[in-house]
């Protein structure tokens, strides 16, 4: 009932932007009656194909749902990447023309002074009204030049902004849902911690984040994270949550992945939950992942290590189910139960908004939940929305860090654009 309400609110916000796009659009081309109805009808046709795709699990098959979920959701991708360009033209034209309004009326103004202070002029010579004393014709005065239009050049210059606006609206949903989220990426990165054994520097983390496995992650997008995390070369493997998308009957898949994963490194795969897993169905997520193979540390801890030198590795349920779920939700304390006190501790937790709850009894923090943005033109949305602006990368909090991986599939739109998805190789730094 919830996503339905959710749902609901992404359509009519979809349904407005559409409106507001299909009037720039015929204004621009100048559309007459049918082909109006013609993109109409089109745009239309995107928010269906993209919300039966969503709902209509089962009734098609998955090859059909999974076009019409592509082909709608790029078509509404760039509706509203269009509308959001747009919207910036539009008010950029509005404050030029309240500026331009209020030079005119300040120049107005100052003639209409200038005149008042000055005497009266004499009436004028017979010379200057065209006419000679000897009763001849007078040569007229040449009249003023005439400037170009200064209405045409801005009327130009907003409609060729507001065809950027489109070009770069479609041209950017289309990169993104066919190209921008199979750009996978390798991101290293180093983080000191605080009472790691020298036994133990260099050991490599590799961390998988958001998989989504569902309609638009299956088996081709399971063999690039199969290959990108061999290319990694990890000593631990971890699943940071939200593996499974919406649809439980995609935890089959994710048991297959976490089975060719454990071989991969050393110490095998640990895993903890997002709060997709819970949508889905946190029984299914969680069967799969034991069954794969993976250690489920959902609010446990357990030792990474042996003699030589180890550490803690704790993990934790996702922030989403505090509340919603009986006895669900992060239990930091419970997981420290599991392990001995004086290791030093790495985090396993889906949200980064957790880290300044975590921040000080742990010396690393391993999250994602964020998609780095997921669609981020020019600028990055997410670092003035998302909390404490944790959305990718590295993060420091007193002597502890964060780290928010991209993750590797999406949510909500099939696509990406410039928040390239990723695995992350964690290097433990003995500081």
């Amino acid at each position: 009932m919830r996503f339905a309400g959710f749902w609901l609110i992404i359509v009519v916000v979809l349904s407005v932007l559409s409106l507001y796009v299909h009037r720039r659009a015929s204004r621009l081309l100048g559309l007459r009656v049918r082909a109006r109805r013609a993109l109409a009808c089109l745009l239309a046709a995107g928010i269906v194909a993209m919300t039966a795709a969503r709902l209509g699990r089962g009734a098609l098959p998955d090859g059909v749902l999974r076009g019409m979920g592509l082909g709608g959701s790029t078509l509404s991708l760039s509706v509203l990447i269009s509308a959001v360009l747009l919207a910036v033209v539009d008010l950029g034209r509005l404050i030029a023309r309240l500026v331009g309004a209020a030079l005119e009326r300040a120049t107005s103004a100052s003639r209409a002074d200038g005149r008042a202070g000055r005497p009266a002029e004499a009436a004028p010579r017979p010379a200057e009204t065209g006419a000679r004393e000897d009763g001849g014709a007078a040569a007229l005065p040449l009249p003023p030049p005439v400037e170009l239009p200064t209405l045409a050049r801005r009327a130009f210059l907003a409609n060729g902004a507001a065809g950027s606006a489109f070009l770069i609206g479609g041209g950017s949903a289309v990169y993104g849902a066919l190209l921008g989220r199979h750009d996978y990426r390798i991101e290293e990165v180093a983080v000191p911690i605080p009472g790691l054994p020298r036994s133990l520097d260099g050991f490599a983390i590799v961390q998988l984040s958001d998989i989504h496995l569902g309609l638009f992650v299956g088996e081709p997008e399971m063999r690039a994270a199969e290959d990108l995390v061999r290319k990694a070369r990890g000593d631990l493997i971890v699943m940071t949550g939200d593996l499974v998308d919406f649809d439980p009957r995609y935890a089959e898949h994710l048991g297959r992945l976490t089975r060719r994963l454990g071989p991969l490194a050393r110490h095998g795969v640990a895993a903890i939950p997002g709060n997709h897993d819970h949508f889905a169905g946190i029984g299914a997520a969680l069967g799969a992942l034991d069954s794969g193979g993976a250690q489920v540390l959902k609010n446990r801890g357990c030792v990474v290590g042996g003699a030589g030198g180890a550490f803690a590795l704790l993990g934790v349920d996702d922030v989403w189910a505090r509340g919603r779920v009986p006895g669900g939700g992060p239990n930091l304390g419970q997981a420290l139960a599991d392990v001995p006190r004086d290791l030093p501790r790495v985090l396993l937790c889906h949200n980064p908004v957790f880290f300044p709850e975590a921040a000080g009894d742990v010396a690393l923090q391993l999250s994602g939940h964020t998609h780095g943005g997921q669609v981020n033109l020019v600028v990055r949305p997410a670092d003035l929305l998302l909390p404490h602006g944790y959305v990718a990368g590295l993060y420091q909090r007193g002597s502890s860090h964060l780290y928010v991986n991209r993750g590797f599939g999406t949510a909500g739109p099939p696509a990406r654009v410039g928040a390239p998805p990723e695995v992350s190789r964690i290097v433990l730094v003995a500081a």
